[in-house]
């Protein structure tokens, strides 16, 4: 019998996070998922077999220590999925400096900082690293103006993710996911998709991609998004 693959899911309390870890725990696979607050984790210590950890991925200290109480293990996939919407009002000018900072601190910069982190507990030739992106980071697509600072933050995620992968010592597949427009607290009632439906395409593309290396910006049918 072959050994379980092993995930680690950053923001899985709730939406696609929960989602994501329900959809693996059904394929057989050892999960450890963080929250920002285990009280409020509920629905997730109802899946049953999944190791919970605290995490703030903001703070740096935080996920130093989470990569140390960790460090034994070797995960077959990383998802980075944690990320706010931001500001109600995203037009140039209504958002205070500390919005911004947050936004693109939370969706750009925090996710790298952990990748880093992490990335050499990733198995060697098969492992995956995602990244929960959106189609709205695609700075070639005009698309949602009044999500300007959340395109933008999400267009930076992708930029520094680029970056990342040039440094990389190892051969390793990255990925850039567009989940669809899904109905989860971000997404609205109004959206295209259930959760299920996207977090099944998201495992999909994972398994499909695993040992191809290189960085790929793909939406949840395995689509190529444009930069």
């Amino acid at each position: 019998m072959s050994t379980a693959k092993t995930a680690l899911i950053i923001g899985a309390s709730r939406g696609l996070g929960l989602g994501l870890v329900q959809r693996l725990l059904e394929d057989g696979w050892q999960v450890t998922a963080t929250v920002r607050n285990p009280h409020k984790a509920e629905a997730l210590q109802a899946l049953g077999n999944v190791q919970i950890e605290q995490l703030d991925m903001d703070d740096q200290q935080a996920v130093i220590a989470l990569s140390q109480k960790l460090k034994d293990q070797v995960f077959d996939l990383l998802f980075v999925n944690a990320g706010v919407k931001g500001p109600d009002n995203q037009l140039p000018g209504h958002a205070t400096q500390a919005e911004v900072g947050q936004l693109f601190f939370t969706n750009a910069v925090a996710p790298i900082n952990l990748a880093q982190r992490f990335v050499g507990q990733i198995r060697k030739d098969s492992g995956v690293l995602a990244f929960m992106s959106s189609v709205l980071g695609s700075v070639t697509i005009p698309d949602a103006p009044e999500m300007a600072l959340y395109k933008a933050s999400k267009a930076a995620l992708n930029s520094m993710t680029n970056s990342f992968v040039t440094q990389l010592e190892q051969q390793l597949t990255v990925l850039s996911l567009h989940p669809g427009w899904v109905k989860t607290d971000m997404g609205g009632e109004n959206a295209e998709i259930d959760v299920p439906t996207s977090t099944h395409g998201l495992i999909a593309q994972i398994n499909a991609y695993a040992g191809k290396g290189g960085h790929h910006f793909i939406n949840y049918k395995g689509e190529t998004i444009p930069w």
